[in-house]
């Protein structure tokens, strides 16, 4: 069965606010974004998988700012994995405050619940070498 429309507008939109909201430091707002026990699997930039929304909102407070300016997400492919579930993956672009930046690939595990779609994992993988190609 295909997803809806109005399902995959809803999804879209969520991970589109993502960036938005951190951006905008709005972090009382995650619970918008994320179900209360998401992870976050931030591995591959050198650090463990934050767990919760609570954690995450800390980590993003502690790092302060060395967070970016601006959090872009692209190139977004939505795929049905089952009833009321949803696999996401999606480009982002980090400005930071001294005008570098970088590019990672978020894959995401997106879940129905009675409070609309909320990303329930989502993996942040840093893109380091062109071509797909490992370093």
């Amino acid at each position: 069965m295909a997803l809806p429309a109005e399902d995959r507008t809803a999804i879209t939109e969520l991970v589109y606010l993502h960036g938005h909201l951190i951006d905008g430091g709005e972090l009382n707002r995650l619970d918008e974004l994320f179900t209360p026990d998401v992870v976050y699997d931030v591995t591959d930039l050198g650090q463990e998988p934050l767990r919760g929304i609570d954690e995450l909102r800390q980590a993003a407070l502690a790092l302060g700012d060395l967070n970016p300016v601006g959090h872009h997400v692209t190139n977004l492919v939505l795929t049905e994995v089952g009833a009321d579930r949803v696999r996401a993956r999606s480009k982002g672009i980090g400005i930071n405050a001294d005008g570098t930046c970088g590019s990672v690939t978020y894959d995401d595990d997106i879940v129905r619940t009675r409070d609309g779609w909320r990303i329930a994992y989502r993996r942040v993988a840093a893109r380091r070498t062109p071509l797909g190609r490992q370093p």
